[in-house]
Formats: structure tokens, sequence, C-alpha cells
């Protein structure tokens, strides 16, 4: 409308920002904002309200219809300061019985202020419920009127340009409860109909299926591999999966044609979302070594950076299928030099320790895509995995040589060094084991079964010096079917697994006597380190079975750094948020010993052990020998010293038995071993777990 009359209020703390004026015509094509009315106050909120109120009373407005009193309602309750849900909550309060449009009945009126664009009525014309009236534009979006009832028209009031008021009668009916449908008849719905925008949405997503791609889908089949899509589905419940980016393309508009970016570079070679893996949800990424050998293009990339916000966002697992070949040369649109400015290893590594990250190698896996696979907590790699910082191209490039890419990381390399945490038959089995790595993180089960108590009274041998297999201790310990054992090829001295106890996960430790006599050498103390702080990371408990004679010693051991790698172990084991529970098998000497337990027997919630237990502050042997050298020295005949020696050794280990170790209180109790579950169980019982990814920074990738 006109505004007849616009007089704005002033005075110190009272600003107005508009552009009306007396006279002006308000319209209805854009967003009628009449002004702004800005008040300030040295003297807190309430003053600054009552200024306004004033302010309200003296803005004086004709011709048209204002907000002000909606506002001069909302400044009369203090309480609207409370929250900025308050006036949505008490609108019907707030506004006057006479704001709005009062109906007519027999007449259809403008819901709102805006131009008429149709009149699909004449007078005389038979119009059914909810058939169409008059169409109203207001805001650049078109509006229909109906009729609310079916009837007659009996004088229509707008025409096609018409400028209407909100309330204006449009449409006059007479009432006629015959009326079958006429002109403005309301169409039934084809809920089977296809939209053309539709139809072309679904055009785009299915270049990217698997059934519209039978010659790249046969090329897998024809390697005995699976698509990106089909690992997928197997990975995540059924129906879970919802991709995004699906419809991106790589960034070469400016070297090839859209059509065939479109039919040749579906989802820029990268499959992502988010599903559920046994109920619990996830991100999901795969690169699609079908679409320019899985390499990492520049949508791939922002489509990975916009995954691992999510992960971090919502605190979601990471599942990677990794295999392609690197960054990506070929891509134009784009204004970057080198591209270091990608976020996505920043992001990777920022998840760390936050979120369980779990990578997939199978095939060839090199450069940036065996970076984010490396940035994992767990590796899982197929027999044809070949992982490497750098492909064949990059090798020959840099010359150093021409390689097969079959030669450059083999998983005969990458087990045993420790990249591959877990080796695995195919990629269905990949996929099981991902979930089953997942599902430790995923809180207690209900569905267990214990095995034979009875078995762990025979795990370790009588004769004391006699070797064992320390993985029957583990099974006998765990809930059947639940021991998931990481990097078992490499730091053989010791063994890390994920188990369950009564449906609980934890982390199990173990020393393994049948290496080294269960001796921490350099890979054992790196292994076990990032064993605790993974498990510290996501709030698992240890469990540590300790049989060591100690750490590795000598010259070969102090080449490789021992003194700091073994160090990590009494690091990292005095930080642990989560709780530790030691139980001594059978040997436990020295500083190798006080490693497993987290520093020291005091170190661990509870430390008890098994009746084979025996203690000392090194290995008995190499006791007497240093201690005990003058007198054995002054023993001539060699069988009289060879039974001195022996007779000092036994003393020592009557001394040191587990019975004499708790009777002096260094360790809780001796148990049955038949009891260990039970023992765990109770030590952990009430005792409030860290939360997941919180307190510790990351997890060291090695």
């Amino acid at each position: 409308g006109r505004l007849a009359r616009f007089d704005v209020p002033t005075g110190p703390g009272v600003r107005v920002d508009t552009a009306a004026r007396a006279g002006a015509e308000v319209g209805v094509r854009y967003d009628s904002l009449l002004a702004k009315v800005i008040v300030s106050s040295p003297h807190g909120v309430a003053a600054a309200c009552e200024r306004a109120r004033r302010a309200l009373d003296e803005f004086t407005v004709e011709g048209v219809r204002t907000g002000i009193p909606l506002l001069r309602a909302v400044l009369d309750r203090p309480e609207f300061w409370a929250h900025t849900g308050f006036v949505e909550q008490h609108l019907a309060e707030l506004v006057p019985e006479d704001a709005a449009p009062a109906s007519v009945e027999g007449t259809a009126v403008a819901p709102m202020s805006g131009t008429v664009v149709a009149v699909d009525v004449s007078p005389g014309d038979r119009v059914a419920a909810g058939g169409q009236l008059v169409v109203l534009e207001a805001m650049k979006m078109e509006h229909v009127v109906r009729a609310t009832a079916p009837g007659v028209v009996r004088a229509v009031h707008a025409r096609v340009g018409d400028t209407v008021r909100e309330g204006r009668p449009l449409v006059e009916l007479d009432e006629a409860s015959d009326a079958s449908a006429g002109a403005g008849a309301v169409e039934a719905v084809d809920l089977d109909a296809v939209r053309a925008d539709l139809a072309e949405a679904r055009g785009r997503h299915a270049f990217g299926l698997d059934e519209h791609r039978p010659d790249a889908v046969a090329r897998r089949r024809a390697l005995g591999r699976r698509t990106a899509r089909e690992n997928i589905e197997d990975l995540c419940d059924t129906g879970s999966f919802t991709e995004f980016g699906a419809l991106a393309i790589a960034a070469q508009r400016g070297r090839r044609s859209l059509d065939d970016l479109i039919r040749s570079t579906p989802a820029d070679g990268m499959v992502t979302g988010t599903g559920r893996v046994d109920g619990a949800p996830c991100v999901v990424m795969s690169y699609d070594y079908t679409v320019l050998a899985g390499t990492q293009g520049h949508q791939n990339h922002r489509k990975t950076d916009r995954m691992l916000g999510i992960a971090q966002e919502r605190r979601l697992p990471v599942v990677l299928f990794a295999e392609g070949g690197g960054g990506r040369p070929g891509d134009t649109d784009t204004t970057a030099v080198a591209g270091l400015n990608v976020t996505t290893f920043h992001r990777m590594g920022r998840l760390s320790g936050t979120v369980p990250l779990v990578g997939i190698a199978s095939g060839r896996c090199f450069a940036g895509n065996a970076a984010l696979l490396g940035c994992c907590d767990v590796v899982i790699a197929t027999p044809e995995a070949t992982i490497g910082m750098g492909g064949p191209a990059m090798i020959e490039g840099g010359g150093l040589g021409v390689y097969r890419p079959e030669e450059v990381g083999p998983l005969s390399v990458q087990e045993p060094n420790g990249v591959v945490d877990i080796a695995v038959s195919d990629e269905a089995e990949a996929v099981r084991v991902a979930r089953r790595y997942l599902g430790y993180f995923q809180g207690v089960t209900e569905d267990w079964e214990a095995p034979d108590r009875r078995l762990l009274r025979h795990v370790v041998p009588e004769n004391r010096r006699r070797a064992y297999d320390v993985r029957a201790a583990v099974t006998a310990l765990a809930d059947t079917g639940s021991v998931l054992e990481l990097r078992p090829a490499f730091g053989v001295g010791v063994l890390t697994s994920l188990v369950r106890i009564e449906g609980r996960p934890v982390g199990l430790l173990a020393s393994n006597p049948a290496h080294l006599g269960g001796a921490v050498d350099r890979d054992a103390a790196d292994k076990a380190a990032r064993f605790l702080q993974l498990c510290d990371a996501f709030g698992l408990p240890v469990v540590s079975l300790c049989d060591t004679p100690g750490f590795m010693v000598g010259p070969d051991a102090e080449r490789t750094a021992t003194v700091r790698h073994f160090a990590r172990l009494f690091v990292t084991g005095a930080n642990l948020r989560v709780p530790l529970v030691c139980l001594v098998l059978r040997k436990a000497y020295g500083l190798g010993a006080m490693a497993m337990m987290g520093g020291s027997t005091r170190a661990p919630l509870a430390t008890a052990a098994w009746p084979s237990g025996e203690f000392g502050g090194m290995g008995l042997e190499g006791a007497v020998r240093l201690g005990y050298r003058k007198e054995l020295e002054a023993i001539e005949d060699p069988e009289e010293r060879a039974r001195a020696f022996e007779a000092r050794v036994a003393e020592l280990y009557e001394h040191g038995k587990a019975v004499n170790a708790a009777a002096a209180l260094e360790i809780d109790a001796v148990i049955d071993p038949a009891d260990s579950r039970e023992w765990i169980l109770a030590a952990l019982d009430g005792h409030e777990q860290a939360r997941p990814g919180e307190g510790r920074g990351f997890v060291d990738t090695w």
C-alpha cells in the first residue's frame, strides 16, 4: 500500500534506519522491511527495553499495517529475553485480535499481500473443494488460493496484474453441495509419476552404479575382486548406506566433455557416505579403482574432507578402502599450483585417538592413498595388496630403478614389518574383520559363551623351563570366538589382542615365552606401547599377562635404540586413563616385567599371579652368576660348581615364588588359574571408564 503518514522517533539512544517516507508506495515483490529501530542504554537491558517501548509509541505509520503492535507486545513481556523461541511459543498471546484478516463466509480472500498472476475461474464456474481459484505472487514465490468447499462462482474481484493487500476478497462463491469437478477441480495425483527433474537426477546417479558399468565390473571380476560399492554394501547394514557426493565428476572440464566425464568419472573415483555397521553409525569411504585407478583428484579430496568433518563432528568411526594410485596430475578445473593446501591429510590425522579408524588395502595402494591408510588405527590387507609411499612411476621418476607394482610393498614385507595389522584371505574377510574390530568399541554384548575355565590350569607346564603357547591362555581366558589379534607377525615377543570377557571388550597384552623366552625387544616394546595407546584412546580396560625374563640386552639390541623404544612402555603405561589389570603367568623378572605391568606391581588396578609365578629383580640364573661369582669361581671342580650354581638358583626360585611375593604384599593375590576371568571382572567392577576419544591427543601410527 501507500504510506499516508510516516513519522519516526528521535531522541538520545534512538536510531532509525529507513528509506521510507510519506507518500511512498510499498510493493510486494521484495522484503517489505520499512525501518529498523535501534536503541541503546548504559543502564542495562530493562532500561533499553523501556526506551524501545517509548520509541515505538512515537513511531506513526498510516496507510499500511506493520509489526509495531507485535513488537510492543513483546517488549511488554520482560521474559522475552530468556530464549530465542519465546515469540514462537507465545505468538497467540502476543498478536492482537485484529491483526489477522477476517474471513468472509463464501469468499476467498488474499492470504497475503501480493500480485495476481493468474485467475482460473469466471462467474458461473462450478468449483470443487480444493479447486484452484487465483494465483498470487509474493516474494518471488507463487501461492495458490483454493476453494475451501464446493460451490459456484458468483463474482471475481481480481484481475491479472492487480496488487492486492492481505485479506482482500478475491472470489465470491455460492454453496452448491452437488457441484461436480469443474475448471478448478483438484486433479488426482499419480503417485508413480516421475517428473523430468527427478528423471534427470536418477539418470546422473545411474552412471555410477555397478549395473550400469558392466565392462568395469567385468574387469574386476576377472581379477577375482569386488567393486567399491559391493564392499560398502557388505560392510553396512542392509539399506543403511547414504551416499554423499555421488554426482561429483573429475575436475577435468577444461580437457574433456561434460558427457564424457559423467560417463567415465562417476563420483570422481571415490564412493563416500554414512551407514550403520551392526547398528552403529559409521563413515565409509572407498576409492574406486575402476575410475581413474582410484587416484586422488580435486573433487574426491573435497568429498573426503567433507566426510572426515562429519566423522569429527558426529564422533563416527571411519572405514577407508584405500586401493588407489595416489595423487592425480590430470585435473585442470582448479587454480591450484601444487595442491599442498589440501586439508585431507591434516583432517585424517586430527581424527586419530578421537574415533576408531579402519583402513583396508587390497590391490595397489600408493602415495596419498597409502598415507591415509597409514593414519588408521588398524590396517587390514589382502594377499594381493601392495602398499608403498611411492608407486613404480614415482620410484622410476626419482631415479631409483624400475619395479613392478607387486615388488614395491607386498604383504610379505608389510606384515612382518608392522605396517599391516591383520592379514586376511580376501576382501570379504577384510570386511568381516572390520566389522569385528568396530564391534569392540560398541560396548558390552549379552551374547557370549565362556570356555572351560579348567583349561587355564594346564597352560603353563610344570617344568619351569619349558616353552608354551601363550595363545592357549588368551583363548581360554576370553569369551569363545572373541579374540582378534593385531600385528601377530610383528614384535612377536608380545601378543596384542582385542577380546571380550563376559561380553565386556578389553585389550589383552601377553608375553610370548615361545619367542626369546618372552623377552621384550625393540619391536615388541613399540607394539605393546601403541596397543596401550589404542586401548586408552577408546576406553578399553587392559589385561596384561606377564611371563618375561626381562628386556633384550647386548650390542645387537642397543644398535636398535632399545633404550628409547623400551622406555615408551613406561611412559605410556604411566599415563593410562583406563584400568590395567595384571596376571603373572610365570616369570616376572626385572624391568621387563615392570613394563608389562605399567611400571610397577602397584601400577595396575590389581596384580595377581598364578601359582606358577616367579619374581626376581632379574633372571635367576643371571642373578646367581652376578651375585655369587666369587664363591662359584672358588670351586675348582666343575661338577661341584654346577651343583652349587643350581642350588643357588633353586634358593632364589623358592624365595621368589608367587606365594612369597604375595605374602610380602608385592602383589595382591595368588589365584587358581581357573578363577582368572572372575578375578579380572571383579577388579574392573565399578571402575568408571574414560569416555572414548577424550583425554588422549592421538594414537601413534607406529
